[in-house]
């Protein structure tokens, strides 16, 4: 066998890989639109096999994204990712009695990342009906975006609402926005209503606080915690960050009298997940479900949602605990 024959077998055996790898290679923007070349996923290490870093941008730079997508988005504080949120207004969802608010459980986004290769990456999650969800397949499917984890974040509730993470690298982020659009133009996911300043809180925030190490904010009446992984997260060879949805991620809704509902997500390696479950059922908290974000993070990681609706404070405790027993810090 020649140098030259393996020179061509491992080729065809690259493009069949590369086949197999949704967003490897094309993303399409729509049903008549032609492929736009995109990044290609596996060949994202940077010289001497360093991970490619993030770059700041400025609102300006996502402004054309921001039209793709039908709405504006956020920022993050350090530059580094724009994200746009769709929250669901129009699902009336209940779970063990409890009206869900959106920004609490139903909120649909999409983080864009630009890299110092010149490529994008987008992660996000698309909350989506049960009667919605092979719609929603399809369309990013049919566009090459990546669906990286399906599943729920509730335990009853009614109606059934999924959950589907998405994932795209490209050249071009406007082409992967409008494949995102065509997506979410297969639910009801209503327009975006005005800014409002958030309701009052019915809970003791101070102390939730200081059971938690960490200051929280009001997000439409939902008191909000993120913490952020101690080491650095890569996907496909690049930096990725909390803001990007790599992080722990603590919801607190008032149900009244210092009451909450909690819900949310706790990132962990794999030798964590069973620390993290035994101090929230510690904590009589319960554990709704285990999965994963990404295809190809590293290190591995995996992700709980949780829920219990009792006293906030001490709920804030057990959580404080479960945080305690991941390498997590405030973000």
């Amino acid at each position: 066998m020649t140098a030259t024959t393996d020179v061509r077998r491992a080729a065809v055996a690259a493009v069949a890989a590369c086949g197999l790898v949704a967003g490897c290679g094309t993303t399409t923007t729509g049903p008549a639109a032609q492929p736009t070349k995109v990044h290609d996923q596996h060949q994202g290490q940077g010289t001497q096999g360093q991970p490619i870093d993030m770059v700041k941008t400025t609102e300006a730079d996502w402004q054309q994204v921001a039209r793709a997508l039908g709405r504006p988005g956020k920022l993050s504080a350090d530059g580094t990712v724009y994200r746009v949120g769709f929250p669901r207004t129009d699902l009336q969802v209940t779970s063990y009695g409890v009206r869900i608010k959106p920004p609490f459980a139903l909120g649909s986004y999409a983080a864009f990342a630009r890299y110092a290769d010149g490529s994008t990456m987008v992660m996000g999650d698309l909350v989506v009906s049960e009667p919605e969800l092979p719609k929603v397949t399809d369309a990013l499917q049919r566009r090459g975006i990546a669906q990286t984890a399906v599943h729920k974040h509730l335990l009853a509730h009614d109606p059934d609402v999924w959950w589907s993470h998405l994932h795209a690298t490209g050249r071009d982020p406007v082409a992967i926005a409008r494949a995102i659009r065509a997506a979410l133009d297969q639910t009801a996911t209503p327009a975006p209503a005005a800014p409002s300043s958030p309701p009052p809180l019915d809970l003791d925030t101070q102390r939730i606080d200081a059971a938690l190490g960490a200051k929280g904010s009001n997000d439409g009446g939902i008191y909000k915690f993120s913490f952020a992984r101690k080491e650095t997260i890569t996907s496909h060879g690049r930096v990725i960050n909390a803001a990007m949805g790599v992080n722990t991620a603590l919801n607190f809704q008032p149900t009244g009298g210092g009451k909450a509902a909690i819900n949310g997500d706790f990132v962990m390696t794999a030798g964590e997940v069973q620390k993290v479950i035994q101090a929230l059922r510690r904590g009589g908290i319960d554990i709704v479900e285990v999965h994963q974000h990404a295809l190809d993070d590293e290190p591995r990681l995996f992700y709980m949602h949780f829920w219990a609706n009792t006293d906030a404070v001490r709920l804030a405790v057990a959580l404080r605990a479960a945080v305690d027993a991941s390498a997590v810090k405030p973000a």
